[in-house]
């Protein structure tokens, strides 16, 4: 029987859908022109994200079908560029952009970086940043927040020690998506609980089991790697003042406060501590502040064109195309988690938002779950767990976005340094195929 799902906002679809492969065609001409130009070239530096983006949106609005003007294809695709969801994750990566300038003005970056060698021996450095980064993100239960507070500390050490910057990007960014997947406060936590009908506190038992391991195994190896690092360099003096800015977003983060609030105070502050230190005064600080807006353009531009692609090819009938082939041929317990995973990762690769993927897919969850008498528990567990896996991965996801965009390196050049995220996706499929924990299977 067709599974029909509700579109995000409006619940709208095409009358005359394209349907199939045709409605999925946006997303596969994007990925065809980014990674075939790309490899053509042997750079993925020269090929924007963006062109790649205005190529397959274009794509996307011919195909559609059920309205005939250019101007409500163009509406469709505004509403979905106008998600609130989206447009919230713009709004960080705009305060984003000015915290990380103002505070690089004040020499923020320097000073955390030598107090960071300080601290941390050298042959623990990647370890230090990864649970650093673990923890960061498990008690403030956003990945891009982490990624902006640890990745412009992270490229400072590797600027000063000679590590890859791709590197020590992905060592951030793993363990981002660490707390991304266990946090209490995390909206994927939400979503997946509440969408499954089940306690956070048990679906944090059965994730524990998976996350874990993963980390377990990421922190050895960055403990082995480490012996490789050279002799660290000679410490600067740490100039304590510039710590404040980066003590302050975390420090807030953690007691709670909404991350937009917490960037938009850190702008503050540190427009008061450059005036102190006389880094810049009234002018220069709005200066820093424009040019750090600036440096997010690309990332701004890339996640409305994302959006408004996305939108068109749910309107054109290619969720409910996935979602119906997918559900289509299932014989028992396994091969029904295993469906319930590819399910949250399909969605999530076409809507690069991990929350929207489990919103959307978690009612043909349960149905599932009820179906073939999984533990619901175990089912939002799957569902947090493959959606971070898989968000962790994608080059245009808001998390690969930012952490390029601040690193300034490309999302497909820390990609292969994501150890945790592809440990976790290794342990998650073990967990379906071999049904453990045993007492949620």
């Amino acid at each position: 029987m067709p599974i029909h799902t509700e579109n995000t906002e409006k619940g709208r679809t095409s009358p005359n859908k394209p349907g199939g492969w045709l409605a999925l065609s946006p997303l596969l001409v994007f990925l065809l022109v980014y990674l075939v130009t790309s490899l053509i070239a042997k750079d993925f530096y020269k090929v924007p994200v963006a062109a790649a983006f205005i190529i397959a949106s274009a794509y996307a609005l011919l195909i559609t079908k059920g309205v005939d003007k250019t101007d409500d294809k163009l509406s469709i695709f505004s509403e979905g560029a106008g998600n609130k969801n989206l447009l919230l994750m713009i709004w960080i990566f705009v305060l984003a952009g000015a915290f990380a300038a103002t505070a690089r003005e004040i020499g923020a970056i320097d000073a955390t970086v030598n107090a960071t060698l300080r601290i941390l021996p050298g042959k623990l450095i990647y370890a230090g940043l990864f649970l650093a980064a673990c923890f960061i993100s498990m008690a403030i239960g956003t990945s891009v927040g982490t990624v902006v507070a640890l990745v412009p500390i992270a490229t400072g050490i590797a600027a000063q020690t000679g590590i890859g910057i791709p590197f020590i990007t992905g060592v951030v960014v793993g363990g981002a998506f660490f707390g991304d997947n266990l946090s209490f406060i995390s909206d994927t936590t939400v979503a997946a609980t509440k969408s499954q009908g089940c306690s956070m506190r048990d679906k944090f038992r059965v994730n524990l089991w998976i996350a874990a391991p993963a980390a377990v195994g990421a922190t050895i190896l960055y403990i082995v790697m480490g012996f490789q690092v050279n002799a660290m360099p000679p410490v600067q003096p740490v100039q304590w003042l510039g710590l404040i800015p980066y003590l302050l977003v975390i420090g807030l983060a953690l007691a709670g406060m909404n991350v937009v609030t917490v960037l938009a105070l850190g702008i503050g502050v540190n427009g008061v501590i450059g005036w102190i230190t006389g880094a810049y005064d009234f002018v220069g600080w709005m200066a820093s502040i424009g040019s750090g807006i600036g440096s997010m353009g690309e990332l701004i531009i890339v996640s409305l064109l994302a959006g408004g692609m996305l939108e068109l090819i749910r309107y054109n009938g290619g969720m409910e195309f996935i979602m119906n082939g997918l559900t289509r041929h299932i014989g028992g317990k396994r091969a029904a988690g295993f469906t319930i995973a590819a399910l949250v990762s399909l969605v999530n690769v076409c809507t690069a938002n991990n929350t929207i993927a489990i919103i959307t897919t978690g009612p043909l969850a349960k149905d599932i779950t009820s179906r073939f008498g999984l533990d619901s528990r175990k089912t939002a567990s799957i569902l947090d767990t493959f959606s971070c896996f898989v968000q962790g991965l994608l080059p245009y996801g808001a998390q690969m976005l930012m952490a390029s965009g601040l690193a300034g390196v490309s999302s497909a050049a820390i990609i292969g340094h994501l150890y945790y995220p592809f440990a976790l996706g290794i342990v998650a499929v073990l967990s379906i195929l071999f049904r453990f924990p045993r007492k949620y299977s």
